[in-house]
C-alpha cells in the first residue's frame, strides 16, 4: 500500500479521453518537441525520445508564483525536488539546501549553460536537511536570466562526472538579440497561524494563554527585473539581464513564556508583565540582492565564439536564539532587557566563461574554460563578548570563507555510418581539467578571543554570541586538481531500439581515481509506448569544504575552558578521534519506465534505486567526559572534542516519478495541464563507527537517531502535483496544486519525534493582457495560508521555534502578489 496514491495518479492520467484531439497538431508538436542538450549528445532529440528521465522547465512556468527563486519554481514544477526553507540555522538562512529524489543537495550536479556551475562556499553544518554538504546556490541566477532548464532525473556521473548521483539540473540562458523585457513586482505575507504556549512558571506575576493566535503583515518582497538583447555587428548577439531584489523578513515565532528578569529581592521582575515576548525572528531573512548577467554569442572564423558571466551581491540578515536578559550570556550594562543576535552574511559571486565551437572535418569540436568564485563574509550584529565585559562591541567582523573553480574543456562529437543501423553511431569524446580552492578567514580578535571577565568563579563565554568568529588556528588555503576523460555513445540501432553508453575516469589530487560507466536504452513498441531504463555506478567526491572547514568555540565546562571545534579530518586531533582521509561516495543506480502517448496526453513512469556507499555526513559533537579524557592522555589539552566529516554511511534509495502533460484548446480557450507524482524511500543500512573510539564506554556515537531518521524520513514519502495554466485571448491563469506527504522530524529519543502531517499547498495567479506589451499579474502563493504542524511544548522549550525546519514548504503563509511585465 505504499504507494497507492501514486497508483490513483497513473490511473487518472491513463484515463485521458484520446478523443479530446481539439488541439490542432502544431499544439502537439510544441509539446512534445521540447528538443534537449542534457543527458544525451545527440542534436535534435526531444525530451520524451530519450532513454532517461528529462524534464523541460520553460522560462514561462518559472515566471509563474509570486517568490522569484528557481529552486521555488522548481519544487513545484519537478515531482521529486524539494526546498525546505530552514531558519535559526546560521548561513544556512542565506544559501538554502533543496534536494532532488530525497538524496543530499550535493548529490546533484547543476550545470549552467551545459557547463559545470562552482557550488557555494558554505557547508551546512547545523541541524537542516542537508546537514553536511555544500551545493550549488540555484538563486544566484536570476530567473530574468533563464530561458529555461533541463533536469535530468538519473544518475550521470558517466557523462557529467562528479556530483551526478541523484540527477543534473542544467540552466540555460537566455540568447535572444532582439527584444527585451522588463518587470516590477510587490507581494508582502497576509498571514494567520495559532501555536501552543506553556504556562507561565509557578509564581509568576504575569499569566499566559494555552494558545496564541497571531495576525501578521511582514515580509515586504520587491523586485525589479529584466532583460535585453542585442545584435552586434552581422553576426553576434548579447544578451543582458538584471535583478535587484529587497526583502523584508517573516517572523513566525511563537510566544516566548520562560522567565526573562533574574528575581528582584526574591520575585519576579515587574517588567515580565510589560516585556514584549515575541522576541525572535523565526522565518524568511531579510536580504537585499542585486545581480547581473551577460550572455555572448558570435560567429568567428567558421566557428561560434561564446561566452557568459554573471556577478551578484547579497546582504541578509537572519537571527540566532534570543539571549534573555539573566541569561549569563548578557551584559545587563548593554542589553537590560536582553537582546536578538544578528548574523548578516555578505554573499558575492561571480562567474565568467569563454569557449569556442567550429568544425574540424567531420568533427563538431569545443573548448571552454569556465571560472566561478563564491564568497560568504559574516557580520554578526546586536551582539557581545560576554567575556569582555561593558566595554564589549556590539557588532564584529567575524571572518568568513570563500570556493572557486577553475574547469578546461575540449571535446569533439561526430557520427559514424553504421551498416543496418537505424542512425549513424553519435560518439562523443572529451577531457575536462578542473582546479578547485578554499580558503577561510579570521575575524577580528574581539568576535573570538575570552575577555578574562568573570561570572562569580566562572569565565564568561568566548566570542561573539551566537556566531563566534573563525580564529587564526582556523584559517586554511587549500586547493586540489582533478583531471577526467569521457566517451559517449548513442544510437537507433533499430527503428525502435535506442542504446547509449558512456565511460569516464577521473583522477583527482586529493583521494585517487575513479571510473564510471552507465547503459541506457529505449525500445519504441508502438509510435505511442516505449520502455526505457538504464544502468550506472557513479560517484561523488568529497568537496573541499568537507574536507577542511574547521570552526572552534569555547565551552566553560564545571568552570574550565574547553575548546570544541569542527576539525579537519587531517587535525591530529581528529585523528587521534579516529578521522581519516575522505573518499568519493559511490553509487549504482538503476532505473526503468516507460513513455505513453495516450492521444493528446503525454505520460512517463519512472521508477528507481540509488544505492550509496561510503556517503560523507559530519559526525555528531563528541564532546562526553571519556572523549575529553581520552584526548587529555593523548596531549591535546585544552580541547573538549568536537566533530568532523567521515565516510562511512551506505544508503538505499527506491522510488518512483509520474510525470503527465496534456494541451487542451477549445474555440479560443487554450488549457495545459501537468500532473507530477514522487513516491520515495531511503533506508540507511550502514552507519560509520571508529575503531579508536569503540574502546571507550561508553562508546560514542558517530552517527545518531536524528541524522538516520532525517535520511530515512526527513523529506517527504510523497509528493503531488497539478499545474493548470489557462489562456483566452488577453487574459491568462494559473493554477498550481501541491500535496507533500508526511515528513518526521525526528528527537534525540521517540517520545520527541514529531510527524509532520501532509499538507497541500495552493497557488493562483491570473494576468490580463493590457496592451500588446503590457501585462499586469496578480496572485496569490499558499493561498489557502497552509502551515506544517506546530511543535508540542516539548520541542520548544523557548516559545520561539514554533514550526519545524524540515517542512517542506517553508513555515511563512500566505504571499500576495502583484507584478507588471513590460516588453520590448
Amino acid at each position: 500500500m505504499k504507494y497507492r496514491h501514486l497508483s490513483l495518479a497513473i490511473a487518472m492520467a491513463l484515463s485521458v479521453p484520446v478523443s479530446a484531439q481539439d488541439a490542432p497538431a502544431t499544439d502537439e508538436a510544441e509539446t512534445l518537441d521540447n528538443i534537449v542538450v542534457t543527458g544525451t549528445r545527440v542534436a535534435n532529440r526531444s525530451a520524451t525520445e530519450t532513454a532517461v528521465a528529462i524534464d523541460v522547465v520553460a522560462a514561462e512556468q518559472l515566471e509563474r508564483g509570486g517568490v522569484q527563486e528557481l529552486s521555488q519554481a522548481l519544487s513545484v514544477a519537478l515531482p521529486s525536488f524539494n526546498f525546505p526553507r530552514p531558519g535559526l540555522a546560521d548561513g544556512s538562512d542565506t544559501v538554502r539546501p533543496a534536494t532532488l529524489r530525497g538524496l543530499a543537495p550535493d548529490q546533484t550536479l547543476v550545470l549552467l549553460n551545459s557547463k559545470r556551475r562552482h557550488s557555494a562556499s558554505l557547508v551546512n553544518v547545523n541541524g537542516t536537511v542537508g546537514r553536511g554538504s555544500s551545493a550549488v546556490d540555484m538563486n544566484t541566477i536570476p530567473s530574468a536570466a533563464v530561458q529555461g532548464i533541463e533536469v535530468l532525473r538519473d544518475g550521470a556521473s558517466a557523462q557529467y562526472g562528479s556530483d551526478a548521483i541523484a540527477g543534473v539540473i542544467n540552466v540555460l540562458l537566455r540568447d535572444d538579440n532582439s527584444g527585451g523585457e522588463f518587470t516590477v513586482s510587490y507581494g508582502e505575507r497576509n498571514s494567520s497561524y495559532t501555536t501552543p504556549v506553556s504556562p507561565a512558571p509557578a509564581g509568576a506575576n504575569y499569566t499566559l494563554p494555552s494558545t496564541i493566535k497571531r495576525e501578521v503583515n511582514d515580509g515586504g518582497t520587491f523586485v525589479a527585473s529584466g532583460w535585453a538583447g542585442f545584435t552586434l555587428g552581422e553576426s553576434a548577439s548579447l544578451t543582458l539581464s538584471a535583478e535587484f531584489k529587497d526583502q523584508d523578513r517573516t517572523e513566525r515565532g511563537g510566544l516566548d513564556f520562560r522567565q526573562q528578569y533574574a528575581p528582584v529581592d526574591g520575585r519576579f521582575d515587574p517588567r515580565e508583565q510589560s516585556i514584549n515576548r515575541f522576541n525572535a525572528w523565526y522565518g524568511e531573512p531579510e536580504i537585499e540582492q542585486a545581480t547581473l548577467f551577460a550572455n555572448l554569442n558570435a560567429e568567428v572564423a567558421g566557428g561560434r565564439l561564446y561566452g557568459w558571466a554573471g556577478y551578484q551581491s547579497r546582504e541578509s540578515r537572519s537571527a540566532g536564539f534570543f539571549r534573555r536578559a539573566s541569561d549569563t550570556r548578557n551584559i545587563i550594562e548593554i542589553y537590560p532587557n536582553g537582546f536578538l543576535p544578528i548574523i548578516a552574511p555578505d554573499v558575492t559571486d561571480l562567474s565568467a566563461a569563454a569557449g569556442y565551437e567550429w568544425n574540424w572535418g567531420e568533427w563538431l569540436m569545443d573548448s571552454s574554460l569556465v571560472f566561478g568564485r563564491n564568497d560568504m563574509d559574516f557580520e554578526i550584529q546586536n551582539t557581545l563578548n560576554a567575556s569582555i565585559g561593558p566595554t564589549s562591541k556590539r557588532v564584529f567582523d567575524a571572518g568568513g570563507f570563500d570556493y572557486d573553480q577553475s574547469v578546461f574543456n575540449f571535446s569533439g562529437t561526430r557520427s559514424y555510418e553504421i551498416a543496418n543501423w537505424a542512425s549513424p553511431l553519435n560518439l562523443s569524446t572529451g577531457i575536462e581539467a578542473r582546479r578547485e580552492s578554499y580558503s577561510i578567514t579570521a575575524g577580528e580578535p574581539d568576535s573570538y578571543r575570552n575577555g578574562g571577565r568573570l561570572i562569580g568563579t566562572t569565565p564568561a563565554q568566548s566570542g561573539a554570541q551566537v556566531f563566534p568568529g573563525f580564529r587564526p588556528s582556523n584559517e586554511v588555503n587549500e586547493s586540489r586538481t582533478a583531471v577526467g576523460a569521457y566517451i559517449d555513445l548513442e544510437a537507433n540501432i533499430t527503428e525502435q531500439f535506442l542504446a547509449s553508453a558512456a565511460l569516464r575516469a577521473e583522477r583527482y589530487s586529493d583521494f585517487g581515481s575513479n571510473l564510471s560507466g552507465k547503459l541506457a536504452g529505449r525500445f519504441d513498441f508502438t509510435e505511442n509506448f516505449a520502455l526505457r531504463g538504464s544502468v550506472q555506478n557513479g560517484f561523488r567526491a568529497p568537496s573541499l569544504q568537507q574536507q577542511y572547514f574547521t570552526a572552534t568555540s569555547t565551552n566553560f565546562i564545571n568552570g574550565v575552558p574547553f575548546d570544541i571545534t569542527t576539525f579537519p579530518v587531517n587535525d591530529p586531533a581528529a585523528r587521534a578521534l579516529g578521522a581519516q582521509d575522505l573518499d568519493a561516495e559511490e553509487s549504482v543506480n538503476i532505473s526503468f519506465g516507460a513513455v505513453i502517448q495516450a492521444g493528446i496526453a503525454t505520460i512517463t513512469i519512472d521508477a528507481y534505486r540509488i544505492d550509496i556507499d561510503d556517503r560523507i555526513v559530519l559526525s555528531e559533537n563528541l564532546t562526553a567526559t571519556n572523549v575529553r579524557d581520552f584526548l587529555t592522555s593523548r596531549g591535546f589539552v585544552g580541547i573538549g572534542g568536537g566533530r568532523f566529516f567521515i565516510n562511512g554511511v551506505d544508503t538505499e534509495t527506491k522510488g518512483v516519478d509520474v510525470v503527465v502533460t496534456f494541451p487542451l484548446q477549445f474555440d479560443e480557450n487554450r488549457l495545459t495541464i501537468s500532473l507530477v507524482g514522487n513516491a520515495n524511500s531511503t533506508d540507511v543500512t550502514r552507519v560509520p563507527t571508529s575503531n579508536t573510539l569503540s574502546t571507550l564506554t561508553p562508546a560514542p556515537v558517530l552517527f545518531d537517531r536524528v541524522n538516520v531518521l532525517t535520511f530515512e524520513e526527513g523529506t517527504p514519502k510523497n509528493k503531488y502535483g497539478a499545474n493548470f495554466n489557462w489562456e483566452n485571448g488577453p487574459f491568462s491563469a494559473g493554477l498550481r496544486v501541491t500535496r507533500y506527504g508526511e515528513v518526521l522530524d525526528p528527537g534525540t529519543t521517540a517520545a520527541l519525534d514529531v510527524r509532520l502531517g501532509a499538507e497541500t499547498v495552493i497557488d493562483l495567479d491570473a494576468s490580463y493582457q493590457l496592451a500588446e506589451n503590457i501585462r499586469l499579474t496578480v496572485g496569490s502563493d499558499n493561498i489557502t495560508d497552509q502551515y506544517p504542524d506546530a511543535y508540542p511544548i516539548s520541542r520548544n522549550t523557548t516559545g520561539n521555534t514554533p514550526y519545524s525546519n524540515y517542512a517542506p514548504f517553508g513555515r511563512s503563509g500566505r504571499f500576495i502578489y502583484g507584478r507588471v511585465n513590460i516588453g520590448f
